[in-house]
């Protein structure tokens, strides 16, 4: 099935075809719109996904240098008038108390990055990357879901793995022209629910080889797929969080959020499990 003329892999593309590949096919290469949340109840899904849109924007203009006492009031003028945001004002509350301190002076949030990975393009949009010229280089991904995910799972995600990759691939014009080597690197993630808890996943030239290997291998076998390369998984605790499970005879009611017995809802951070590159810019 061929690729469409503007097609780009990321994290996220990827690692929907690693999970389910029916759901790649249709998100991706289809392009298909389904009606159907992805967890219940719908109402504090949404506000949760609105919430962690809104708080990654806030950083962002933190970031940029805005002040904080003007967008702490945003935060909480946000939380006064929609009663399902309460959890905004608490998360910025959390990023103004203990955000990470220890990082590279030379910020670049909300950036985007590019390597090519054989004939294909692998993009990542970062949070934030602050970088110390010819030094250490931090990659920071702000998370607003309601559990710790573990290491071991962070550390397999494509999103840890396509985005130390890019930075060490791309990187150089951050880094005064010189590539940013894979020891330099650490991927920070930080919880806004447990916000004295980050997770700090250093890289090394060893996981950057295999790490290139893997996305290679992954990227030449999608652009060679045919139509019958997209079976649904076999995991279908997962269907009970994807919209298109309906669409596949996998059932009609969504998973509730928090339900710990299930691991693919008690690991996801909800409102970066939406593409928020669909959703328009929130004005306060």
């Amino acid at each position: 099935m061929p690729l469409p003329p503007d097609f780009h892999f990321t994290q996220a593309n990827l690692q929907d075809y690693v999970e389910c590949r029916r759901r790649f096919q249709l998100r991706h290469l289809l392009a298909l719109s389904w009606p159907a949340v992805a967890a219940e109840p719908a109402d504090a899904y949404e506000a949760t996904v609105r919430d962690g849109e809104a708080f990654h924007r806030l950083i962002h203009q933190h970031q940029l240098g805005l002040p904080a006492a003007q967008l702490t009031a945003l935060a909480h003028s946000a939380a006064d008038s929609d009663e399902g945001s309460e959890g905004l004002a608490t998360w910025w509350e959390s990023y103004l108390a203990a955000a990470p301190a220890d990082l590279p002076a030379a910020r670049h949030p909300e950036i985007t990055l590019t390597a090519p990975v054989g004939d294909q393009r692998l993009v990542a949009k970062y949070d934030l990357v602050a970088v110390e010229p010819g030094g250490r280089a931090v990659i920071v991904d702000w998370k607003t879901g309601g559990r710790r995910p573990a290491r071991a799972w962070l550390a397999a995600r494509l999103q840890t793995r396509v985005y130390r990759y890019v930075l060490a691939e791309a990187g150089a014009h951050l880094n005064a022209g010189q590539p940013i080597r894979p020891e330099q690197i650490t991927m920070l993630y930080w919880f806004a629910n447990f916000p004295d808890q980050p997770e700090r996943l250093r890289y090394d030239a060893t996981q950057h080889a295999a790490d290139a290997r893997y996305l290679a291998s992954l990227v030449a076998e999608i652009a060679a797929a045919g139509e019958d390369h997209f079976p649904l998984t076999t995991d279908e605790a997962r269907c009970r969080f994807c919209p298109y499970r309906s669409l596949c005879g996998r059932g009609v009611e969504a998973g509730q959020m928090g339900e710990e017995e299930v691991e693919v809802a008690a690991e996801t951070d909800w409102a970066n499990a939406f593409d928020f590159e669909q959703v328009a810019e929130i004005a306060f």
